[in-house]
């Protein structure tokens, strides 16, 4: 074990609720409720389970968490107090999600995307296409420290050429998140990869160099295993390749320059610049580019016969907003050929609206901070401890909906825990990360989870066995505790 001197510890003062304390059968009866009614809703629905009654199913688990607090004394104002605040801090997110869905749609009309699948056709084929869209990811959430830019940009051309390639949309979509979620976690401009040791009480520099330790060997495997993948994988799409290309140019006036659009999206976020206005200029100059690269789209979007003031304002505004589509004959393409615009994002906002009346009710009642400090009467070891803070990382993600609760609630229940096991604050924080930050894209209600699989239009559940670094992270730091690796104690004075 390594060590190092006592350090003060300095945690953000989150606010968590906190009431009679309900014991942890009170506390588990909302979450055993909405488990079975999700698990019934989704063996009935199946795929569509999304569209709308996994969203109630949530109102329900929220209210059964209401009655639940009405018995702890908890005021009902009290309760929606909570929940306005959750929704509140979701009010960023669901803005980007509109701002996605209104760039997907003029990258599309603007032949950005389809000039993107076109030359990523010619360079990746299915043999390399998998490993290559993790380092792709991986390299581009590094430098904008989100891992949701990464999939709303580079993430929605890959899956284009996944789908061209004939490469599954579940394992494409697998490769992305692992890469885009290894690059969110290290990133110094990564808001998690900040909240996390502000949480546990150490510095953002020493969190990433711990936290290193544990996602190297986790990111080389999951290539690994992406490569060895991609090297057995049975394609269809790489014979049709040429009538494909040959589609593509004949539906859109393919350009190098219209790559310029998306490389000053991705120096707008690397300069800092807030990933709203980044996407909103990306629309905007997506629109311009629609105007002066694809005029004969743009016309038929709008409506019109001619290209006018009218006509190109309608059909920039309807690919923003709308449903669009581009004709083309071959049937491979006509899925790529496609955008929801902002209309299209509504469902999963309607998703992470519900989530977040969950959470919020959860917190108010006092039933997650309940749920933790149960976990944490469980284990008596280091080891113990550890797992203890992966599990409430697991369960506050499938409970609370939300990653950044997922690191703030077991972050403060267990710093002073970590602290009186003699064990350093990186410890705590390199946890918090490989289990709260990247589990989160795997629950179909988190709402990372329904961001992701709305933007990448792939159903969670379709992904995530192969998002193999979000889910063999845990294991990995699990695996480092169990073994006493790199467990860095405290040297008292």
């Amino acid at each position: 074990m390594e060590s190092q001197e006592i350090k003060p510890s300095t945690p953000q003062d989150e606010h968590i609720v906190e009431n009679r304390e309900l014991n942890i059968w009170e506390a588990l009866i909302p979450v055993f409720a909405l488990v079975g009614m999700l698990a019934y809703n989704v063996y009935t629905y199946g795929e569509d389970a999304l569209s709308g009654s996994n969203q109630f199913v949530l109102l329900m688990g929220a209210a059964v968490a209401a009655i639940v607090g009405f018995f702890n004394k908890v005021k009902f104002d009290q309760m929606l107090e909570e929940v306005a605040e959750n929704i509140k801090s979701t009010s960023s997110s669901i803005l980007i999600l509109l701002m996605v869905g209104a760039l997907a749609g003029t990258w599309l009309i603007s032949g950005i995307i389809p000039t993107m699948i076109y030359y990523g056709l010619q360079v990746l084929n299915p043999s390399i296409f998998l490993a290559a869209c993790v380092i792709i990811c991986a390299i581009i959430s590094v430098a904008t420290g989100s891992s949701w830019t990464t999939s709303a940009t580079v993430g929605i051309a890959l899956i284009g050429i996944a789908d061209a390639l004939g490469v599954p949309l579940g394992m494409t979509a697998g490769a992305i998140l692992s890469g885009a979620y290894f690059g969110d976690k290290i990133s110094p401009m990564s808001d998690t990869t900040n909240l996390a040791p502000a949480m546990a009480g150490t510095d953002l520099f020493t969190h990433i160099r711990y936290m290193l330790l544990t996602t190297t060997p986790t990111i080389i495997v999951t290539l690994i295993v992406f490569i060895i993948i991609g090297l057995n994988l049975e394609t269809h799409g790489a014979a049709d390749t040429h009538l494909i290309l040959q589609d593509i140019k004949s539906a859109f006036n393919v350009s190098p320059w219209l790559f310029l659009v998306p490389i000053i999206v991705i120096v707008l976020i690397v300069k800092k610049t807030s990933p709203l206005v980044a996407l909103l200029v990306g629309t905007l100059l997506g629109g311009v580019a629609a105007l002066v690269f694809q005029p004969g789209i743009v016309t038929t979007i709008g409506g019109g016969s001619t290209l006018d003031f009218t006509t190109g304002y309608k059909g920039i505004m309807n690919a923003i907003t709308i449903d669009t589509a581009v004709p083309t004959d071959n049937e491979a393409l006509q899925g790529l050929f496609k955008a929801g615009g902002m209309s299209k994002m509504l469902g999963t906002i309607w998703l992470i609206l519900c989530a977040m009346t969950f959470g919020g009710i959860m917190d108010a009642i006092g039933a997650l901070t309940t749920i933790s400090k149960a976990l944490l009467k469980l284990f008596h070891t280091t080891f113990g401890l550890f797992a203890s803070t992966v599990a409430s990382c697991l369960a506050l993600n499938i409970t609370a909906s939300d990653q950044y609760l997922a690191i703030v609630v077991p972050g403060k229940m267990y710093a002073k825990a970590f602290k009186e096991k003699g064990l350093a604050p990186e410890n705590l924080s390199r946890t918090l990360e490989d289990s709260g930050t990247v589990t989160s894209v795997l629950v179909p209600w988190n709402t990372c989870g329904a961001y992701q699989s709305g933007v990448l239009g792939v159903d969670t559940l379709h992904y995530a066995g192969y998002a193999i670094f979000n889910w063999l992270s845990p294991f990995t730091t699990l695996l480092f505790a169990a073994f006493g690796i790199k467990i860095r104690t405290l040297l008292k004075k």
